[in-house]
């Protein structure tokens, strides 16, 4: 929602600012130049990036437009680890091993609908609960194995941030490259009254502008939202991995919930007495 303010902001702005000193707004409407600027960053970005990363940076576009975690969406993870806790607790590992097997089937995590829309998450918390119930290994053998693939998935959820934040920077190149091209073009016309000359330098100045505007306007914005997201999304794996390496460690059910509930930041954190009354009620 906030994204999308954002984006008419901008352009509200800088279309309304130009208008309010009576700039004429036919001149800017240089769909030539956009497509040059715009063909060629999308042809850059084709060079730079394997099928690989095109297929995440595209898949990724639409998290801008999304929400973020919230305290509930914390919370019912929170209550979700404490049910795997106190049933291992209760009843020993191998009552969960079907549940970890086939989490979409568990009852366990279907009490959990918006951590099971997180399927890499899903998958990191049943890959190390296997961990835990074919081995022998101690906390900090766990935390460094998590701590792992940890990275590793943060590495791989930045690529398209990076990606898009390299055609960010090369988009006010390309409008100077526009910006000649339209030059050159107005030096075929040297012979004309000043009037056609004066109106084919500025449509060619567009270019310039328009390729900043896209590159500090729009485009780098989008790869710092993304960035963002790939942070507010890490949380999740940060309270699984301190309230296993908690649980693993020796400590009671609730208490690796409270080691995990201390991992999530503090606006999003849920209160001690809504955890212990959500705990309660669950």
């Amino acid at each position: 929602m906030f994204a999308i303010i954002g984006i008419v902001v901008v352009f509200v702005a800088v279309v309304g600012g130009y208008m309010l000193e009576h700039g004429n707004l036919h001149v800017l409407f240089q769909p030539i130049e956009l497509l040059i600027i715009g063909g060629a960053a999308a042809g850059a970005f084709l060079i730079a990036s394997p099928k690989k990363v095109v297929g995440m940076t595209a898949g990724s576009i639409g998290k801008i437009f999304g929400g973020s975690p919230g305290k509930d969406s914390f919370l019912e993870l929170l209550v979700l680890l404490n049910k795997i806790f106190s049933k291992i607790r209760k009843e020993g590992l191998v009552s969960i091993e079907q549940d970890v097997e086939n989490p979409k089937d568990s009852p366990l995590f279907a009490a959990s609908p918006n951590f099971m829309k997180d399927h890499h998450a899903v998958s990191f918390l049943c890959d190390n609960l296997r961990v835990i119930m074919t081995t022998n290994i101690s906390p900090h053998e766990l935390e460094a194995v998590m701590d792992v693939e940890i990275e590793g998935h943060h590495k791989e959820a930045m690529i398209p941030s990076e990606a898009i934040a390299r055609v960010a920077d090369g988009m006010p190149a390309l409008g100077i490259v526009a910006a000649v091209l339209g030059v050159v073009i107005t030096m075929g016309k040297i012979s004309e009254p000043p009037a056609v000359l004066g109106h084919s330098i500025g449509a060619a100045l567009v270019g310039t502008f328009l390729g900043v505007l896209l590159s500090y306007g729009f485009i780098g914005p989008i790869a710092t939202n993304l960035a963002f997201k790939v942070s507010e999304s890490a949380v999740s794996y940060d309270v699984v991995k301190v309230a296993l390496v908690a649980f693993v460690g020796g400590s009671a059910p609730q208490i690796a919930v409270e080691f995990g509930r201390r991992a999530v930041p503090s606006g999003e954190r849920p209160k001690f007495e809504e955890m212990d009354a959500a705990l309660r009620a669950k």
